[in-house]
């Protein structure tokens, strides 16, 4: 056994900016967001303070991954149609994305989504869910 290799069970901390540690958990197939432990909102994007209260004690959560699409646009460009999404989250907070999956103009205010990120774990978008609406 070499002493100086990391134990299996050790666990990796947190990055001290809120915006890496978001990023890693997105690198983990994770979608995080933090909780406020004085007022218990649900804080998204990542920040170092509560934005309703104020409070600098901002513990991560893993969220659901599970929301609706509150607003829709669609954008046209060169290389083509996408969507503009804002996602209400069922864990309290509210995202920009977009929805893959669908024609950019089939995605409808109220779908059902689900979380998922990109091929390269970079960036959170959301599919519609097999149970939508």
């Amino acid at each position: 056994m070499n002493p100086l290799a990391p134990r299996e069970d050790a666990v990796t901390p947190e990055p001290r900016s809120p915006g890496l540690a978001h990023r890693a958990g997105l690198g983990r197939g994770q979608l995080r967001y933090q909780r406020c432990a004085h007022c218990a909102a649900a804080v998204f994007p990542p920040r170092t303070l509560c934005p309703d209260c104020g409070e600098q004690k901002l513990s991560w959560e893993r969220s659901t991954g599970d929301g609706t699409v509150y607003a829709t646009t669609v954008v046209r460009g060169r290389d083509g149609a996408h969507n503009v999404v804002l996602v209400d989250l069922d864990d309290g907070f509210r995202m920009m994305s977009r929805v893959e999956g669908p024609a950019p103009e089939d995605v409808a205010i109220g779908d059902r989504v689900r979380f998922r990120t990109t091929a390269d774990g970079d960036t959170a978008v959301f599919e519609p869910k097999e149970d939508a609406r």
